[in-house]
């Protein structure tokens, strides 16, 4: 078994609690990704499984043993860094090999590895090459190939694609996650990209301040945050959050935001009506948001200013003043999209919406 669990794991620095209680289990071939922003916690968390770092308290155990005390050699891990850090002097080949030279394992075997490796990362033509002579993503796969050929049973990944260009990084989230297929292996993979996250995730733990906030399969997430920073944090571009309060008139409910109002589906009600008449966040996806449909009768709608029109292609994202309130809305391209300047009307589709309690952050619905 290759599951890592970790209970009660506090680390200080002094009076500083960088990992606050963490309490997870990651489970056998299980690809999870420790996300948020930066200094909340998410590499030391990692550090300390691989031994790199050590907990104030807590115990961290890699499959039925307690690694407290085990130094990282010994904890059968293999980690990727931010950094490649490669050997400049050595080649692809003795790069790759040199964690198994120096655990006297025989040349035979060491080059069966790395040619075993090589094949899977697509590599074998690079081999005899020095690192200055590879490209940001050869050098990455290069790293990953020096985990791969200890055949660990956790592979701990630190940003691994930070260094890398958008475009790039698109295709080694993809290699990465053929990978983990391949391999069957545990994975635990530390990112400040959300997208990452969402696209590469079995299961997201989601830090902030050193404290976990929610556990959940990336659409779960989602679909169902926990409280306003995970809502915020999941999604791009952000939800748009708005003070508001809820109100009752004629038996429905109402979200009142100063400068609009809008109709909460029944389906809110019941967890609402403690909420009657108290101050409340709203919050709205960009993506929930649409330029107004006469024919969907939803009701539910806002005049707001175009500011701002950024054109994507398929989509737009549109920079919204609707009185005070500041909104990006997140849509399919129209053949005639709204000029800077415009007013406009906007559905907001209210059954994706979700309430926050003001003072304790927490989701309402």
């Amino acid at each position: 078994m290759s599951n890592v669990i970790l209970k009660n794991v506090v680390k200080r620095y002094g009076s500083v609690a960088a990992v606050d209680d963490l309490s997870i289990e990651i489970r056998d071939q299980e690809f999870a990704v420790l996300v948020g922003s930066s200094g909340c916690g998410k590499t030391t968390a990692l550090r300390m499984i691989a031994g790199l770092e050590t907990a104030t308290s807590g115990d961290i155990f890699i499959g039925d043993t307690c690694v407290n005390d085990m130094p990282p050699k010994d904890r059968d891990i293999a980690m990727v860094f931010q950094n490649y850090a490669l050997y400049p002097h050595m080649n692809v080949r003795d790069n790759m090999g040199f964690g198994l030279k120096i655990r006297q394992m025989s040349k035979k075997d060491i080059d069966a590895r790395v040619e075993e490796a090589a094949d899977i990362l697509g590599i074998q033509a690079l081999l005899a090459r020095k690192p200055k002579e590879l490209s940001g993503g050869q050098r990455q796969r290069v790293a990953v190939g020096r985990a791969i050929v200890r055949k660990p049973k956790v592979f701990l990944f630190d940003e691994p694609l930070s260094n890398l260009d958008a475009k790039l990084r698109v295709a080694m989230r993809a290699e990465i996650s053929k990978l983990h297929r391949r391999l069957g292996a545990t994975i635990i993979y530390v990112t400040h990209d959300q997208v990452e996250a969402m696209t590469m995730a079995d299961r997201i733990f989601i830090m902030h301040n050193g404290a976990l906030q929610q556990i959940g399969a990336p659409m779960e997430v989602y679909r169902q945050p926990a409280n306003r920073f995970v809502a915020g944090f999941i999604g791009s571009p952000a939800m748009n959050f708005i003070d508001a309060k809820v109100a009752l008139e004629d038996g429905a409910m109402f979200i009142d935001a100063g400068g609009f109002r809008v109709r909460a589906p029944e389906t809110f009600r019941s967890r609402l009506e403690p909420y009657l008449d108290r101050p409340v966040i709203f919050g709205v996806r960009p993506e929930d948001m649409s330029l107004h449909d006469a024919t969907a009768g939803t009701g539910n709608s806002i005049k707001a200013h175009a500011d701002v029109v950024e054109t994507l292609g398929s989509e737009i994202f549109v920079h919204l003043t609707c009185e005070a309130h500041s909104l990006v809305a997140r849509m399919e391209a129209p053949d005639s999209p709204p000029m800077v300047g415009d007013m406009l009307e906007i559905d907001l589709k209210m059954a994706k919406t979700h309430v926050f309690d003001r003072e304790t952050s927490q989701t309402i619905v």
